[in-house]
């Protein structure tokens, strides 16, 4: 209750400063757009002309109403929203490769989790961001290991102004709310940025053709509840031209319930034996500094160093009631996880026509966990990475961009416990970890706004500690001595602008995966592990528009079609992605204090069981007004799903049914 209270007045009390002494001049109708914090960005070059990225910036997020990133970056060509259903998680699939193999930092410091190396993109908000980098299969060397299919990248903000803050107020229905602040002072030689936001839900309400189930009768979604809320601070000091140090801090603190498998597929284990989980916590806490000092025109060297922590815990009830732990499969289960690590960064352009940049990488990752009435047990790797890129501009016309890197992942300690001698003893000394990467790419410039360019790399995934180490609730033989996946990744892109108000962009890609880390079944009788017998390949195209019918009227649209195929074993099937997803929308502006979107995206079926098992494809469309009711106040509305079409991008798991939700954003800047 204090921190809404918080959110609420600190909001009432900005909103009537600006209205007493703000004169800055707005000069658009939408909420505003940050600048990025550009010692935030992970890019190739400090040209404007970004070979590697697609961006979000938070305008796209604001205008669309996406406040989480998983459903920010599903906006992109390429990106594929996916869920855990089984533990209440939102993630992606970037190009056919899901999030272990694509890791999300910000501000250029990971902040995956240790021990699977999956990140719920739920519990990261938008409020507070300035953009997104998303890189797909050519992914600068820059960032470190482990980027077999790409990147994400979440952007803070820096304040260009003396005195700047937006924020937000809102309702969705049903007993939804969410706010959030962000103020920044720009001293000239030093800024401050802070915010806070909030995000809660007592459930979500299904649709009205979800036909009910013994397990979910329909209505309010049953433990379908969530909280989130950040907390973030940024202080900046920039003595002079050459100089530039930040210190950040983010606090996450969430909680969510899991709502039961509601689906039809007997040979789900889950249609029998439901589980009742509970998440109390699911909270992230991160240190990190950033430095970036240039000796010359020609050269500079970068900084991080971050120390993350990453705590939750699941309960596993007796059944719907969530009250009592009393049958055999109900537990109390903690992680206590922490990383501490840094990267140097040293560029330089004193050989003409040529940008050189090294860095090198060191991650420490500590796991413990422990269930109820049990000592902790403690798992420890380090992982150090090298790399080498640069940029060869051949003439005005061609670039080439090759890299090279090398990475090493050490397991320090594992340790394991037996529950029949109540003892903590070690797993047998897993081997080190090697990998080569490398990557070169070539982009020419046919002539103004017209772009080609073709790319080939090797990228490599380590093993993670779940992969290597975990029992899987009894069902599964720990492997500790796993080697690291390898993905072969070609991209053709052609970029267009014609006319000035039509863009165009096409890719092909494909990803050939040896090595592919893939549960093999009875190893023993009943029980599977994880092994390195798989290959693969991913293949596909994407397609994207933007076109400026009119000065009022804008439509975009992207199209990505992508086919997986597991070359070791084609009867086990890939699952969590669509053949097919379709994204496009309408923005009209009747008059310049209106402005009126229609979104819709369109998923083929995508398989949930490695045996078969279907969600449906389906379609569906948001709309979103919103209106300039002051010199420095907005107020949307909108509903989601417009038409309360029942789907699901897990079997068994419904989303969100048709929803309504009124914001009120207001700002001093454009």
């Amino acid at each position: 209750m204090k921190i809404k209270l918080l959110i609420v007045t600190s909001i009432l009390s900005f909103v009537a400063y600006s209205q007493k002494k703000d004169t800055t001049n707005i000069n658009r109708t939408d909420s505003f757009s940050s600048k990025i914090f550009q010692l935030g960005e992970v890019t190739i070059s400090a040209s404007p002309k970004n070979e590697m990225t697609d961006r979000i910036t938070q305008e796209n997020m604001e205008t669309q109403n996406r406040f989480e990133v998983s459903r920010s970056v599903n906006m992109l060509p390429g990106v594929f929203l996916t869920s855990s259903g089984t533990r209440n998680e939102s993630m992606v699939s970037i190009r056919g490769f899901d999030l272990r193999a694509v890791p999300v930092y910000m501000d250029g410091v990971p902040v995956y989790v240790p021990y699977d190396g999956y990140v719920d993109l739920a519990r990261f908000t938008t409020f507070d961001l300035s953009a997104i980098d998303v890189s797909r299969g050519f992914t600068s060397m820059l960032y470190g290991p482990n980027s077999l299919g790409g990147t994400i990248n979440l952007i803070s903000r820096k304040p260009y102004k003396k005195f700047e803050y937006d924020g937000s107020l809102g309702l969705i229905n049903t007993n939804g709310y969410k706010g959030n602040i962000n103020v920044g002072y720009n001293f000239g030689k030093f800024f401050v940025q802070g915010g806070i936001s909030y995000l809660h839900r007592e459930s979500y309400i299904m649709s009205g053709e979800y036909t009910p189930h013994a397990h979910e009768n329909g209505g309010n979604r049953e433990n379908s509840y969530r909280s989130d809320q950040k907390t973030n601070l940024k202080i900046g000091w920039t003595p002079n031209e050459k100089n530039e140090f930040v210190l950040g801090y983010i606090k996450q603190k969430g909680e969510k319930g899991n709502p039961v498998y509601a689906g039809d597929d007997k040979l789900n284990s889950l249609y029998s034996k439901p589980r009742y989980w509970q998440w109390p916590f699911w909270n992230k806490e991160t240190y990190y500094f950033l430095s970036n000092t240039k000796f010359n025109n020609n050269s500079y060297i970068k900084s991080r160093i971050y120390y993350d922590i990453f705590k939750n815990s699941v309960s596993s009830y007796d059944d719907s009631t969530y009250t009592t732990q009393k049958k055999p499969y109900s537990f109390q289960s903690w992680y206590n996880d922490y990383t501490y690590g840094g990267s140097i960064e040293y560029g330089t352009s004193i050989f003409k026509k040529n940008e050189l940049k090294l860095s090198t990488h060191f991650k420490e990752d500590i796991h413990r966990e422990n269930n109820i009435n049990e000592p902790v047990r403690k798992i420890e790797d380090n992982t150090i990475n090298f790399a080498i890129e640069d940029i060869l501009k051949i003439n005005h016309k061609l670039i080439v961009i090759p890299g090279i890197g090398y990475s090493a992942r050490k397991n320090i300690k594992a340790e394991d416990y037996n529950s029949t001698t109540k003892e903590i003893f070690n797993y047998a000394k897993a081997v080190t970890s090697t990998a080569f990467n490398g990557q070169l790419g070539a982009f020419y410039y046919i002539k103004e706004n017209h772009k080609i360019s073709a790319t080939a790399s090797r990228k490599t995934r380590f093993a993670t500690i779940k992969d290597r180490y975990s029992y899987r609730m009894g069902t599964a033989i720990p492997n500790p001595d796993l080697n690291p996946e390898i993905s072969d990744n070609f991209d053709l892109t052609y970029i267009s602008k014609f006319f000035k108000n039509l863009s165009f962009q096409t890719s092909v890609f494909y990803s050939h995966i040896t090595n592919a880390i893939l549960s093999v079944s009875n190893v023993q009788p009943g029980k599977s592990q994880m092994q390195n017998t798989g290959s693969a390949e991913f293949k596909g195209v994407e397609f994207s528009a933007k076109y400026d019918i009119l000065k009022n009227l804008l439509t975009g649209a992207n199209y990505t079609y992508i086919e997986r195929h597991n070359l070791t074993n084609p009867t086990i099937l890939f699952t969590d992605v669509p053949s097919t997803k379709v994204f496009a929308y309408v923005q009209y502006k009747p008059i310049k204090q209106i402005n009126i979107i229609v979104n819709s995206e369109y998923n083929s079926f995508r398989y949930s069981t490695s045996y078969g098992t279907k969600a449906p494809a389906f379609t569906i469309f948001n709309t979103i007004i919103s209106g300039k009711i002051w010199k420095h106040i907005n107020i949307e509305t909108g509903v989601n799903n417009l038409f309360d079409k029942n789907y699901m991008l897990t079997e068994g798991y419904p989303e969100e049914g048709r929803n309504f939700f009124v914001t009120l954003r207001f700002y001093n800047h454009n």
